[in-house]
């Protein structure tokens, strides 16, 4: 076990080190922050003045090494859009795109896991095919086509929901969150369920397979040869193996959340890290585009780490093979 979390650790530095080497590469060949920040107008001692302040004349193996020292501490330099530090803006939107993620995410897993254990047992029932017909739906259209006809459906013309922002939200300390209102909660529904779309049809489809494969076999055909009952055999043994290839699409699916929330927070203007990333992308402010993509590798390489360790309590072949090739 220890040596299995060790070698995911040294992987994962791996991949921080080689996200941070193309993060700080966007500052070397993605436009000039000097021209930015001056303009046009700003006379080569001004423009030198400003290349020395920001450490831009330095050599390229000493910008990478403090970028990475820099990077270690949360720091990114300022946004050269905003004039603000870009960890500052990224503290700021970073609870509005988690808040955004872990609702769809939840909403996905819950519905996802449920619909595919309902279509895998009832297969033969006209609500199950309807099901699987609709999950064609959720898995082709693209986000940004669910996000408007939500919109036209649930606002505007059943004036039932909010069609943009995050509503009223409440401040705990550094973290502001809008579940605490009904008007909060109200604006979280729509992108909540417009982000949740693909994965929810995704891991239901997945589970339904899974569920009937699983049921094929010999140790479930052992299971009701004691006489155990349905219950035990479909919840006790078939889900709990079904349970790890969801796992690692699940996890994976949690990153992508938050990766490619960029579409429905610009959709709903929803004020989170994707929205701002768009914003950055629009005027190439480079520090913000930067901040975000080592940010989501982090949580990539995090989740991806979590996925693995969960395989030990879910699958006990794992914890066997991994004592067997200690010794």
């Amino acid at each position: 076990m220890l040596v299995f979390v060790v070698r995911r650790l040294l992987q994962a530095l791996l991949v921080m080190c080689s996200v941070a080497f193309i993060s700080f590469m966007l500052f070397q060949y993605v436009g000039d922050p000097v021209v930015n920040l001056l303009g046009q107008d700003a006379t080569p001692e001004q423009r030198a003045a400003l290349r020395h302040d920001l450490g831009l004349d330095a050599s390229v193996a000493t910008q990478f090494l403090r970028f990475a020292g820099n990077a270690l501490q949360g720091e990114f330099g300022l946004s050269l859009k905003q004039g603000r530090k870009v960890s500052a803006l990224i503290a700021e939107r970073f609870p509005a795109t988690m808040e955004l993620s872990v609702a769809a995410a939840v909403l996905a897993l819950s519905l996802g896991l449920s619909l595919g254990v309902y279509t895998a047992l009832r297969r033969g029932k006209w609500l199950a095919q309807a099901l699987m017909a609709l999950s064609l739906l959720g898995v082709s259209l693209p986000p940004f086509l669910i996000g408007i006809l939500s919109i036209m459906l649930f606002a505007v013309t059943l004036h039932w929901l909010p069609s943009y922002g995050r509503g009223d939200v409440t401040q705990l300390g550094a973290w502001t969150t809008g579940l605490l209102s009904v008007d909060g909660l109200r604006h979280l529904i729509l992108p909540a369920f417009t982000l949740s779309v693909f994965q929810l049809t995704l891991i239901m489809r997945l589970v339904r397979s899974e569920m009937l494969e699983v049921l094929r076999s010999d140790y479930i055909k052992f299971a009701r040869a004691r006489g155990l009952s349905n219950r035990s055999v479909y919840f006790g043994h078939a889900l709990r193996n079904t349970l790890v290839p969801v796992i690692t699409i699940a996890g994976l699916q949690l990153g992508s959340l938050i990766a490619f929330a960029i579409i429905t927070e610009t959709v709903f203007q929803w004020p989170g890290m994707g929205l701002l990333f768009i914003q950055a992308v629009q005027f190439a402010d480079i520090p913000v585009m930067a901040a975000y993509l080592c940010l989501i590798s982090l949580i990539f390489v995090t989740i991806n780490l979590l996925v693995d360790l969960l395989y030990f309590a879910v699958d006990p072949r794992l914890r066997i093979d991994g004592r067997a090739g200690g010794h």
